[in-house]
């Protein structure tokens, strides 16, 4: 997690997330109800299957437990296919399911959000609908919050080229590569694992796939421990986006209030449905 540049905010932990989340589905639910139609919570993604995608695996509990988190993509997978309001829309008449998508998502013809992205190109939103309405509920002023969730999400080209050709990374991932290497897994980064891990399971039953992602994600995460990978990475993290992002500060720092705000808002939110 990245604190601001001036580091007044903070950025909220897996499980406020996970709160907030549930706050603004809740609001669509309640909007979507108050316009005639159907609408379900959808599930949120727990605290663990937030954990684990940081640029290398150094919790070995985690990997231990579950892998690369294999079985996490496999269950949003299915709830995708289950998914009740995908399958409430498609029932609906043709005239009605135009109707419901325009509820829920809005129409950019009556109103549009736009933003130039740090690192180049252009993202548009629309302004009406229950998503959008919800977001303003949530967060205080949805076209703000769209504007700073942009941006403050995607600075990351605007440094990680910096700090991956950094020596005291490149260090770090030789010492980590060198570890792999010998517990004979031939990786000479991450970024490898990442592109070969589905690859590597093919064929084998389910059962025995697991298996294999448990032991080469406790390699890795054993691994980042031994060379301090993972907490290089980090702090390497923290100074660059220090030294790059100073013109976005206070784009970051209305980012974190504003998800500050939503927290608290989030909390009456789902008190009310106790």
């Amino acid at each position: 997690m990245h604190r601001s540049v001036e580091g007044q905010e903070r950025d909220l932990t897996d499980a406020e997330e996970v709160l907030v989340e549930h706050a603004e589905s809740m609001l669509v639910k309640k909007c979507m109800e108050g316009k005639g139609f159907r609408y379900w919570v959808a599930p949120m993604a727990s605290v663990a299957e937030r954990q684990g995608n940081g640029y290398v695996l150094d919790d070995v509990n985690w990997a231990r437990t579950y892998g690369y988190g294999g079985e996490f993509e496999k269950k949003a997978e299915r709830a995708r296919l289950a998914d009740p309001n995908a399958a409430y829309a498609n029932a609906l008449p043709v005239a009605d399911r135009i109707r419901y998508t325009k509820t829920l998502d809005g129409d950019l013809s009556k109103g549009e959000l736009s933003v130039d992205l740090p690192a180049g190109g252009t993202v548009s939103t629309t302004s009406t609908g229950c998503l959008a309405a919800a977001r303003g509920k949530l967060y205080g002023d949805a076209a703000t919050w769209f504007r700073v969730n942009k941006i403050a999400t995607s600075l990351t080209p605007l440094y990680v080229p910096h700090l991956v050709k950094d020596p005291r990374f490149v260090k770090a991932v030789e010492a980590w590569s060198r570890c792999m290497r010998k517990a004979g897994h031939a990786y000479a980064s991450p970024d490898e694992i990442r592109e070969e891990r589905h690859a590597l399971a093919q064929g084998m039953s389910a059962a025995r796939a697991h298996a294999a992602e448990v032991q080469l994600a406790v390699t890795e995460a054993t691994c980042a421990v031994k060379t301090s990978l993972g907490k290089t990475a980090r702090a390497l993290e923290r100074e660059y986006r220090a030294a790059k992002l100073q013109r976005y500060s206070e784009d970051i720092a209305a980012y974190q209030r504003m998800r500050l705000g939503a927290l608290a808002r989030a909390e009456s939110i789902t008190d009310s449905e106790a």
